[in-house]
């Protein structure tokens, strides 16, 4: 019997079958359920919107504005989550409320950027964090389902990136508070946003090329059927799943005109994807040999000032 060996970190996926066979005709039970309970929290919306339309009437006034309107979200949410808890059960209801949070977040992230309020560009980045995760998950539902798991929301990445989160939402709250001024510069916001949809874009065409084999968790051993892949966003970088996190992940900091956290995050995240690509590229040139090397030499990294393992 043959054993493959991995290590349960995120990756980005370079290889995948000769024959290209995406994750069949139908969509697998998960991913289905997620997109339902996905859209399930994305109706938070409905709350603000039945507010605009039907303010004129006095219940409508009465119980979806100020005070009341922010109890009757929390009432809908909670009554959404008792609603899943009938519905599923088990593993399934485990995905279910985690498409479900994810879309809440990004109903409340639409809210927040729509109110008028100066937590807009909070807003901005709520919608953006929520759909990556959200995205990580069902595309990977759609391309390659036996890897599918819980996992694949990246919600428990590691510590350290929840660390990273956390402390995003400390300084933003913080300077908010003492320095105002510093949040309203909209031409920033913008330019972060612009840098989110990009990444964004850029990792999910990557995921999208590697198709049926890519997988959340480091594969050491080379299948029979892996090529390696140099079409697509491959022929422009070696690694453009990992390029599209990195700048996804700066933009986030920009777009919340958090100058600490930009430095912090760039920093950290080069460091981090410096140290993955030297240690990935040894196992591509184990595995494609002269290969790899020859597509080494031609296409980039895409990250500034990371050329990837050396060689002779």
């Amino acid at each position: 019997m043959q054993h493959t060996l991995t290590r349960k970190r995120p990756r980005e996926t370079w290889v995948r079958p000769s024959t290209s066979i995406m994750a069949g005709s139908k969509l697998v039970l998960e991913g289905r359920v997620s997109i339902k309970s996905f859209i399930l929290g994305l109706s938070v919306v409905l709350i603000p919107l039945i507010r605009t339309w039907f303010g004129h009437l006095d219940w409508v006034f009465d119980y979806l504005t100020e005070t009341l309107g922010k109890i009757a979200i929390c009432v809908h949410i909670a009554a959404i989550n008792g609603l899943l808890l009938v519905i599923y059960r088990g593993p399934v209801y485990k995905v279910a409320v985690r498409a479900c949070f994810l879309g809440v977040t990004f109903g409340c992230g639409l809210i927040i950027s729509f109110s008028d309020t100066t937590w807009t560009h909070f807003g901005w980045y709520m919608c953006s964090l929520s759909f990556f995760h959200y995205s990580e998950y069902l595309v990977t539902a759609v391309i390659n389902p036996r890897s599918l798991s819980l996992d694949s929301f990246l919600l428990n990445h590691s510590l350290e990136y929840t660390l990273a989160a956390v402390s995003s939402w400390l300084e933003f709250t913080v300077e908010k508070l003492i320095v105002p001024e510093l949040k309203h510069l909209n031409w920033i916001s913008l330019v972060g946003l612009i840098m989110v949809l990009c990444g964004e874009g850029l990792r999910k065409a990557a995921m999208l090329t590697a198709g049926s084999n890519f997988n959340h968790i480091v594969q050491n051993e080379k299948a029979q059927s892996h090529i390696l892949v140099t079409t697509g966003v491959y022929a422009y970088f070696r690694h453009p799943s990992y390029v599209g996190w990195f700048y996804w992940s700066i933009g986030t900091q920009v777009l919340l005109c958090n100058p600490i956290c930009i430095v912090g995050y760039t920093i950290a995240s080069w460091r981090f994807f410096r140290e993955r690509i030297e240690e990935e590229e040894l196992s591509l040139i184990h595995f494609f040999a002269e290969d790899y090397v020859e597509y080494k030499r031609k296409v980039p990294t895409g990250l500034p000032l990371i050329s990837g393992i050396r060689v002779n």
